[in-house]
């Protein structure tokens, strides 16, 4: 066991899945001039699924943090404090399903028209 989660790697993926991965999605997002509908569900999805590592790898290293003798450990992962890291993942959350349902709901949309030429009423 080490004295420390800032030193295990769960903390550094953490790191990665929370603020580097994100930040690449949405750099990407924001920078393209056009992006296929398929893109925008990939990257939804991307977000979801990083909103559900991010709540595993908090609730780990929070009952790793529990049984170091460091008490930086407590202060974040063990106190009031960790409520406010699980807002990350909340909002990453609900991003993702956005543009997953924005994706679906255009693809509806489209659908819908699709059906009125074809089938018109009398």
């Amino acid at each position: 066991m080490s004295l420390s989660v800032f030193v295990e790697v769960r903390f550094w993926l953490l790191v990665i899945f929370s603020l580097v991965l994100p930040a690449g999605i949405y750099g990407v997002l924001l920078r393209s001039r056009s992006i296929s509908s398929l893109a925008v569900l990939v990257f939804g999805v991307a977000l979801v699924l990083i909103a559900g590592v991010d709540v595993y790898l908090l609730q780990s290293l929070s009952s790793l943090a529990k049984t170091s003798p460091s008490l930086a450990d407590d202060a974040l992962f063990v106190s009031e404090l960790s409520i406010a890291l699980y807002v990350l993942p909340v909002v990453f959350g609900g991003i993702g399903v956005n543009l997953i349902s924005h994706v679906l709901l255009r693809h509806l949309t489209e659908a819908e028209k699709r059906f009125e030429r074809e089938h018109p009423r009398d």
